[in-house]
């Protein structure tokens, strides 16, 4: 491989660097998107308007990277709706919502944060079978899931109230439920064929020439997903025992 086509994946190290120092996500992809563009060759701008003919900012006939970012922006604008639902979360949260979410769980005897957090994984992949397209962390696990993840750790420690579980138990209590929305949304979309993932795969290999059906694409996901239900379930029964374990030195 030449030094030039490896400048082209020098994106990736960017977002890398960039998720890794916890600089903003947007500006850490378009920087990327930007450096992979100017490495392939690609012009600033497409040629046209005021820019018409600046050789060193466009080329005829070849799309810009700038307008590249802003057609895909355009054409994804649909993905930005669920801002629309941050208003009636939050006035949920603040008429109890979370309250009312944590109080019903404590009454469940069974549920602790690793069941808990399996079940929703499941709930997601069942929303990608289906196509339906759920705001999971802002519309599920933020408002709903977590609080009723930490009434389940308020009861497995009987301490009371929320506020006097240990701080490393609600970090834990945060990635699992982070963790069961991801596996579940990532690895469940790829379960129907009208979910933007599948989608993304067929584009991509129709267009390296390959002859596949988005039918097939499912099939082959159904293992992947399958397998990765099997570890989040380890994953959780594992973060359980070790809740189990943390309890019982504290008596």
């Amino acid at each position: 491989m030449h030094f030039a086509d490896l400048l082209k994946l020098s994106g990736i190290l960017i977002v890398v660097i960039g998720l890794a120092l916890r600089m903003r996500t947007t500006l850490v992809v378009v920087t990327a998107g930007l450096v992979t563009g100017i490495a392939a060759g690609l012009p600033l701008f497409s040629n046209e308007g005021l820019l018409q003919g600046l050789p060193f900012l466009t080329k005829p006939d070849q799309e810009g990277i700038v307008n590249m970012l802003g057609r895909a922006f355009a054409d994804n604008r649909l993905m930005t709706l669920f801002i629309i639902t941050l208003p009636a979360i939050g006035l949920a949260e603040r008429y109890g919502l979370q309250e009312q979410s944590a109080k019903l769980i404590r009454r469940i005897s069974a549920a602790t944060v690793g069941r808990l957090s399996f079940v929703y994984q499941l709930f997601r992949v069942l929303n990608g079978m289906l196509g339906l397209r759920l705001n999971g962390h802002p519309a599920f696990v933020r408002p709903l899931i977590f609080p009723m993840s930490m009434g389940a750790a308020e009861a497995e420690f009987h301490t009371g109230n929320v506020e006097a579980l240990p701080e490393d138990v609600v970090e834990e209590i945060k990635a699992a439920n982070s963790a069961s929305e991801n596996y579940g949304n990532f690895y469940g979309q790829n379960l129907s064929p009208v979910q933007p993932g599948i989608l993304l795969v067929f584009g991509v290999l129709t267009g390296l020439g390959y002859a596949v059906s988005v039918w097939t694409l499912v099939l082959y996901a159904i293992p992947i997903t399958s397998i990765s239900v099997i570890l989040a379930a380890i994953q959780f029964w594992l973060l359980d025992r070790k809740h189990l374990r943390k309890e019982a030195s504290t008596r």
